[in-house]
């Protein structure tokens, strides 16, 4: 599905704000690519990003996931 952002400077704004977050930059996680309702996040594994399994921990994917999803809906917010 197409959007349309109703602020052309949409990415500008969105890749700003992402910098702003403290928790991407603690777990190394950079904005991939951003379009009109769509942010793509990516992080590289760590072993302290583990759980006991030696996975990526539920609450490290789940944050990613939250944040992705909450930018997406950000690009298509009116400036200001």
């Amino acid at each position: 599905m197409k959007y349309a952002p109703q602020n052309p400077d949409f990415e500008r704004v969105g890749r700003e704000s992402f910098a702003k977050q403290g928790a991407m930059g603690l777990l190394g996680a950079e904005l991939l690519r951003i379009d009109p309702g769509f942010v793509e996040i990516g992080i590289d594994f760590r072993p302290e990003l583990s759980q006991q399994h030696g996975f990526f921990h539920a609450g490290i994917v789940a944050t990613i996931a939250d944040t992705a999803g909450g930018f997406g809906g950000f690009t298509l917010f009116p400036s200001g």
